[in-house]
């Protein structure tokens, strides 16, 4: 028996809790490497403000992970790919052969149209609802045309 698929498929997600504290944790492991290191001040005190600055931005992130103007999304549809954010909207994108989707996570690699150089987006199991996450990695898996040029 065959079943055919929706004709399109929408997927939103907010930045991953988990995903965040992980970035934290390591960053904070990172300040204290570089207290320990030996190195000249100046050079650990660059260090220890590039990654304080990391940490907050993390730590904002993680206050404020259920704001929409962090939501992100992505859709399939007759027209493609596309790629949605609240600052925006919709716009079409081609998908690279290595976008990744294994059951903890979606990597989806991608580039806007009249750009030469591609971007990644990580969609962790935690960011969006389970149902969406599978059915986001079937659609990635298993449909056609999925590298072709954007229009």
């Amino acid at each position: 028996m065959l079943s055919r698929s929706k004709p399109s498929f929408n997927c939103f997600w907010q930045p991953s809790f988990r995903l965040s504290l992980a970035v934290v944790l390591i960053s904070s492991l990172a300040c204290l490497a570089v207290l320990l290191a030996a190195v000249p001040w100046f050079l650990q005190l660059s260090a220890l403000l590039v990654l304080g600055l990391q940490i907050s931005r993390q730590l904002y992130l993680m206050a404020n992970h259920q704001q929409p103007f962090l939501r992100k999304g992505l859709r399939h549809s007759q027209q493609g790919w596309q790629l949605w954010s609240a600052q925006q909207g919709w716009h079409s994108i081609q998908l690279r052969a290595d976008s990744i989707a294994i059951p903890a996570l979606v990597l989806v690699r991608y580039r806007y149209a009249n750009q030469w150089f591609y971007r990644s987006v990580l969609i962790p199991a935690d960011s969006v609802s389970q149902d969406s996450h599978r059915r986001l990695r079937v659609r990635l898996k298993f449909s056609r045309q999925r590298w072709r040029a954007i229009k």
